[in-house]
C-alpha cells in the first residue's frame, strides 16, 4: 500500500555566533547526514524542506533549502516552515551559547594577556519547535561522548520530541554512521550502523511505518 506524502523539515549544518566581524563560535557539522536523509525523504516521494546552517556541500536539488547563519535565525525559519510540515528531524548542531557582547571591531590580541568570554544560552530550536505545533512528529538528534543512552533519554524528555537518535562524535567528518533510535517509550533499539546514505535510508523506512500514514 503506497504511503501518504509527507512534509519533512530537517535542520541541517553547524550555525555560528560571532565574536566580532571575523570570528565566531561553531562546530565541524558537516550537513551530510541531514543531506542523505533529505535524499532518502525524497527517494520515497515525500516533500522536504531543510534550515542548514553553513556547510560546503549541495543539498538535493528537489528540495526547499533555506539558508541560515545563527541559531536564532535558525529557530525563526523553522518556525516560519514548520506550520506547512508533517515531521520534524532536527539533524543540526546549533551552537548551544553565543558572547555576551558583539565587538564592531576586530578584538586584537594583547601581548601576554588572555581573553576572557562571558556566553549566554542561544534558543532551544527543537523544544521551541515542539511547542508550537504538537501535532507533528519529532525526531531530534544526540550526539554524546560520555554516558550516552542516559544523556539521549533525557534531551528527549526535555525536548518533547518522539524518538531521539543517538550517534557519536566519531561520526563527524565520516562518510559512515552508528545511529541508536530511542523511541517514544524510551526503549533503545540495535545501533545501525554503515555509510550514512544507507543509515539514512533505513531510519526513513522506520520513520514511514511509525509516522507517516
Amino acid at each position: 500500500m503506497r504511503q501518504s506524502v509527507a512534509h519533512i523539515l530537517i535542520t541541517a549544518g553547524p550555525t555560528r555566533e560571532f565574536l566580532d566581524p571575523v570570528r565566531y563560535l561553531s562546530n565541524a557539522s558537516s550537513g551530510t547526514m541531514a543531506c542523505a536523509l533529505a535524499q532518502a525523504w525524497l527517494a520515497r516521494g515525500h516533500q522536504v524542506t531543510i534550515v542548514t546552517g553553513p556547510v560546503s556541500i549541495q543539498y538535493p536539488p528537489a528540495a526547499t533549502v533555506v539558508p541560515v547563519v545563527t541559531t536564532q535565525e535558525m529557530l525563526n525559519a523553522s518556525v516560519l516552515a514548520l506550520p506547512e510540515c508533517d515531521g520534524v528531524m532536527a539533524v543540526a548542531a546549533p551552537c548551544d551559547f553565543r558572547p555576551a557582547a558583539f565587538s564592531d571591531q576586530k578584538i586584537k590580541k594583547q601581548d601576554d594577556q588572555g581573553l576572557t568570554l562571558q556566553l549566554l544560552p542561544t534558543p532551544d530550536i527543537l523544544a521551541a519547535l515542539t511547542a508550537q505545533k504538537p501535532q507533528a512528529w519529532f525526531v531530534g538528534f544526540a550526539l554524546e561522548t560520555e554516558n550516552g543512552l542516559a544523556h539521549a533519554i533525557a534531551k528527549k524528555k526535555k525536548k518533547g520530541c518522539d524518538w531521539i537518535l543517538l550517534n557519536q562524535a566519531s561520526a563527524i567528518g565520516s562518510s559512515d554512521t552508528t545511529i541508536q533510535i530511542i523511541d517514544h517509550r524510551d526503549q533503545a533499539h540495535s545501533p545501525i550502523s554503515g555509510d550514512k546514505f544507507g543509515v539514512a535510508v533505513r531510519l526513513v523506512e522506520l520513520l514511514e511505518q511509525h509516522f507517516v500514514c
